[in-house]
């Protein structure tokens, strides 16, 4: 089978089967990488309603120039990875300044976030250009469709599917707008991970090499992944005359800019939590609730233990004593302790 024989049928396919979503209406190219950059590493049932309020708020490049970065990322909060929200600005910025969007694949490889993938994504769908964008399904599509058992981790396993899919693309400009779509659309939806193939479903499968030998069920081939660090955190819910603290993270690193609740490292137990309290010049007045909760992130495990208490005293100059979490952007890293800290101001 060469990979030659595929656009026609798969094509077809996606003009008769695709999942009709917002930023497959438009040309604009503002609209596409929003879609694009709000996609990284996140499904599309979760991102749907952000799109939708993101545009809203920000229907234009020079409206997300110039927006407050408090709003931007409230209207974030929950995505997750908010480095994606700050390097949307930022690139934001530099479109805005220079009066529109790079229409090259090497010009959009300039702007903040984007990568390879995202590049190629924006420049075939809002400006028409054949250039091939590489995701997990498209791996998973391809070395299933060639009966290929290199390690999709590999990088060279990436740059060779992507010189093989930029040596099929369609010459006409609607079909090479859609084409890398159709691609990633056949991985998420038929030639599905985490499962079976759904070969009966698809239009290519007469042309697939892996479905002929019976390998496709064990294709892609990935290397593990390194385990993740396990990192133990207390959390405070700390409450005084129906406020609740907050701090903000660092600049950089981890969640960077972001609110949180006080918190240290380390599993406390309730004399310690208190002493670690104390440290903070503030005086336990009475213990609420305790919970437990975590988060995954790419490297890292959070296993946090959270304490509600009400205080007194005035804390730290870093702490925010907020009536409402309304307008402060909490990480999803928080999302038990954040339902707690509601409930307890609500109280």
């Amino acid at each position: 089978m060469t990979l030659s024989q595929l656009p026609p049928p798969l094509l077809a396919w996606y003009q008769a089967n695709a999942r009709d979503l917002p930023w497959r209406r438009t040309r604009d190219p503002y609209r596409i990488w929003v879609s694009e950059i709000m996609l990284q590493q996140t499904r599309v049932a979760a991102v749907l309603g952000y799109y939708a309020r993101f545009l809203e708020a920000f229907p234009t490049v020079e409206a997300l120039a110039s927006a407050r970065s408090d709003r931007l990322m409230k209207l974030w909060e929950g995505l997750g990875y908010y480095s994606r929200a700050r390097n949307l600005q930022r690139a934001a910025r530099l479109v805005a300044d220079r009066g529109g969007f790079p229409d090259t694949y090497a010009g959009l490889l300039e702007l903040p976030g984007v990568g390879d993938y995202t590049a190629a994504a924006i420049a075939s769908a809002a400006f028409a250009r054949r250039e091939a964008a590489v995701d997990g399904n498209v791996l998973r599509v391809v070395t299933r469709l060639t009966d290929d058992h290199s390690d999709i981790a590999a990088p060279q396993t990436k740059k060779a599917v992507r010189a093989q899919i930029r040596d099929i693309f369609p010459e006409a400009e609607p079909d090479v707008r859609i084409f890398n779509q159709s691609l990633m659309e056949l991985g998420a939806t038929v030639c599905v991970p985490n499962g079976p193939p759904k070969c009966l479903l698809c239009p290519v499968r007469e042309l697939c090499l892996g479905r002929a030998r019976g390998t496709a069920e064990s294709l892609p081939v990935k290397a593990p992944k390194k385990s993740r660090r396990v990192e133990e955190k207390t959390v405070f819910l700390l409450l005084r005359e129906g406020r609740v603290a907050l701090r903000k993270r660092p600049a950089s690193g981890l969640l960077a800019g972001l609110w949180e609740f006080p918190n240290v490292e380390d599993a406390l137990d309730e004399p310690a939590a208190a002493e670690a309290v104390r440290a903070w010049g503030l005086e336990p007045r009475g213990w609420k609730h305790r919970l437990t909760a975590k988060h995954i992130f790419t490297h890292v495990e959070w296993r946090m233990t959270c304490y509600t208490l009400e205080v007194a005293g005035e804390g730290p100059p870093d702490f925010t004593w907020a009536d409402s979490l309304e307008h402060h952007a909490v990480p999803s890293a928080f999302a038990r302790c954040r339902e707690e800290a509601e409930r307890a101001l609500r109280e």
